[in-house]
């Protein structure tokens, strides 16, 4: 019990690495915040871990300061997830549509901008608390045709080292874990298609020849997340079996 005590919340925690990360925080004893866009499937989560559902729209200013009062009424926050994000179809970078770059921007990096704002400031008073930001293999070793989801993600990295030195002297620990693809509803989307071949072809790139799954990341997102981890700050952790080597 890890997280016996601890109030988290998790974005993105419908489906995928986000409801993974939820599961095993709620196992280690936190109680959850299930955050998600699509309100039906945080309730879906919430209801299968003993959560609190909300519905939020992390690249809107005013949904994110309203899961902030919701969640502070709870008591005072612990630990926060960033793990919503969005990608484009792999496409030559010219043919990105202005519209997809601007969804990448609000999803991937303004929303960490705006949960920031929202938490760190509690964060201050309290002397302490975490950040965890879901960025990607693709900030580290990008991908071709996926260059602005590249782009954000590498931003998410680097935005998590600057944080964690900013934020160290109050007590706050700020840092990312870098998954490969998974079976998330993304893979389709970084795939192109999701074909036998294609499929064969993305896993030749992983030496361990499988996906990151959403166990995978609950387990290491509550390790950098509990006490285990207290000297550990600005760190991308890979969880990518290899992928990045």
């Amino acid at each position: 019990m890890r997280l016996q005590g601890k109030l988290a919340i998790v974005t993105g925690a419908g489906s995928g690495f986000g409801a993974g990360i939820a599961r095993k925080f709620a196992a280690e004893g936190a109680r959850v915040i299930v955050a998600d866009i699509n309100a039906d499937a945080a309730a879906m989560v919430a209801s299968e871990i003993g959560g609190i559902a909300q519905a939020c729209n992390v690249a809107d200013r005013i949904s994110v300061e309203r899961l902030r009062d919701a969640a502070t009424a709870l008591g005072p926050v612990d630990i926060v997830v960033n793990n919503a994000g969005v990608t484009h179809l792999p496409t030559a970078t010219e043919n990105v549509s202005e519209a997809d770059f601007d969804r990448i921007f609000a999803v991937n990096m303004k929303a960490v901008y705006l949960m920031t704002l929202a938490f760190v400031p509690d964060f201050k008073l309290r002397g302490g608390g975490n950040i965890l930001n879901i960025a990607s293999t693709a900030g580290v070793s990008p991908r071709p045709r996926l260059s602005w989801y590249n782009a954000s993600k590498g931003w998410v990295i680097t935005a998590t080292r600057s944080l964690a030195v900013e934020l160290a002297p109050f007590g706050i620990r700020v840092n990312a874990l870098n998954p490969v693809a998974g079976e998330t509803p993304l893979l389709k989307s970084f795939m192109g298609e999701d074909t036998p071949e294609i499929r064969a072809k993305f896993l030749s790139t992983i030496p361990l020849g499988r996906f990151s799954t959403p166990e995978d990341m609950g387990n290491a997102a509550c390790f950098l997340c509990s006490d285990e981890a207290s000297m550990i700050t600005g760190v991308a952790m890979e969880v990518d079996g290899g992928r990045c080597i």
